[in-house]
């Protein structure tokens, strides 16, 4: 499938636009992955709807457009990108990072989603500690990019899935080491800096579903299950020995649940 691209801030935006219709789904990668992470989404879902996939700022074959990408200059951009393709609304699905751009874009164009998607994440900010970890993140990275991917990509997969996933897990090796340090960096600080986004959840119109894994040591179930109670519509999927990269490890379950949730955002 082809990829495309656009200006935005001056900075070159890959993006890939497949199928037609009066359904758009957006998919947004996390960090340090790129939209072919959702390339048999996108094959599967262009037969009935309208994919929009896009390299979010700094990542994959998009450019980066400052020191830190903060999520509200990722959602500007999804925005920009949208409006480029001359999509009216969208539900918009993020995974980990990506859904902490989807609920900032949510946040500012809350007319333009019909719903919202969030794998493997979630709507808080950091603690103090997880804080301190994303600095700590900046200087291992700066000390040795290289060995920080090596090491980081694997850790996001359940420890059971490691060795029948060690294509997929290679290959999004070899997508990330074209990361820059400043890209990797400013993709850290814009996490850090973001704030708690509970009220776009209780204040939604549209549905939300939850899409997590029992083995994902970067999210707390608890506090995920708590947060799935504030929308008026929300639904949630735990599943089990799934570590952070639930539309991989689960990927014929999350493709169909997705689908399926589309469909009836745009049917209400």
């Amino acid at each position: 499938m082809r990829h495309k691209s656009f200006l935005f801030n001056n900075a070159i935006i890959n993006y890939q636009d497949e199928g037609q219709g009066d359904k758009t789904i957006v998919l947004l990668h996390g960090f340090m992955n790129t939209l072919d992470v959702w390339a048999t989404y996108a094959f599967k879902y262009m037969k009935s709807m309208r994919v929009v996939a896009v390299d979010l700022l700094g990542h994959g074959e998009s450019g980066s457009i400052a020191d830190c990408h903060t999520m509200e200059m990722q959602a500007e951009m999804v925005k920009a990108l949208l409006d480029h393709l001359k999509v009216e609304n969208c539900v918009i699905i993020g995974h980990s990072m990506g859904g902490y751009v989807a609920l900032c874009f949510a946040d500012e164009y809350p007319d333009f989603v019909k719903g919202m998607g969030l794998v493997n994440s979630h709507a808080l900010e950091d603690g103090k500690d997880a804080k301190e970890n994303r600095l700590r993140v900046c200087d291992v990275v700066r000390a040795n990019r290289a060995s920080f991917i090596i090491n980081f990509i694997p850790d996001l997969f359940a420890k059971e899935n490691l060795e029948a996933l060690s294509f997929e897990i290679k290959d999004i090796q070899d997508r990330a080491i074209c990361m820059s340090v400043e890209s990797i960096v400013a993709a850290q600080k814009g996490m850090l800096a973001r704030p708690t986004r509970l009220k776009v959840l209780i204040d939604s119109k549209f549905p939300i579903l939850f899409i997590a894994g029992k083995k994902d040591s970067r999210i707390v179930i608890e506090s995920l299950c708590a947060q799935a109670m504030l929308p008026h519509h929300s639904e949630i999927m735990i599943l089990d020995n799934v570590g952070h990269m639930a539309h991989i490890e689960a990927d014929m379950l999350v493709k169909d649940r997705l689908s399926s949730f589309c469909q009836m955002c745009y049917s209400i």
